[in-house]
């Protein structure tokens, strides 16, 4: 048995599941609605206010999307009750966000600045720190949206490993080279 798949997925904070004829699961909660189509073979029940997902054999196919689908039901549940969120830094001089309505400009030591549209589903807000507009905000429901989003900002300008300048998660850890030296 999969270590994931076998536990079952706690309703909790209000989350509500519907799981329809052709195996698709959609849950309902405070925040929002989500849902995912479940492959034909992997069985999805509701047993004593949890989710239980079970496979009918021991096939390499079946035990990979045993787990698999019982983490995304566990991300749903998890997203319409609390939500995502990730934190990116901005560092470097010049190097800033700020929002115009509900696009994130960017000025990343290019020539232009750069105009960010979120998808919809995702929220961005942008925050000071050290005096400076550096931090920005990513919240949502979907785990894998704002996980896209944020990589896809990250993306625009990752950090440099010689100053240290560019867009970074809040905990990343950037590895340090050293510069040139003169020869003597």
């Amino acid at each position: 048995m999969s270590r994931i798949g076998k536990l079952p997925v706690a309703l909790t904070g209000g989350a509500k599941v519907d799981i329809a004829s052709n195996n698709t699961v959609t849950v309902t909660g405070p925040k929002g609605t989500l849902s995912v189509q479940v492959d034909p073979d992997i069985a999805v029940k509701l047993e004593d206010g949890e989710v239980v997902v079970t496979r009918p054999t021991d096939q390499k196919r079946h035990r990979s999307m045993h787990g698999l689908y019982r983490s995304l039901i566990q991300n749903m549940v998890t997203g319409v009750t609390d939500g995502y969120k990730k934190d990116l830094e901005i560092i470097g001089v010049g190097y800033r966000a700020q929002m115009q309505g509900n696009l994130l400009e960017l000025a990343l030591g290019f020539s232009h600045p750069i105009y960010f549209l979120p998808p919809e589903g995702v929220k961005l807000s942008v925050t000071e720190a050290r005096g400076k507009n550096t931090l920005v905000h990513i919240e949502g429901i979907d785990k894998q949206l704002v996980g896209q989003v944020a990589a896809k900002i990250r993306g625009l300008r990752p950090p440099e490993p010689y100053k240290g300048k560019g867009v970074r998660y809040v905990d990343e850890y950037v590895r340090r080279k050293a510069g040139k030296t003169a020869a003597r």
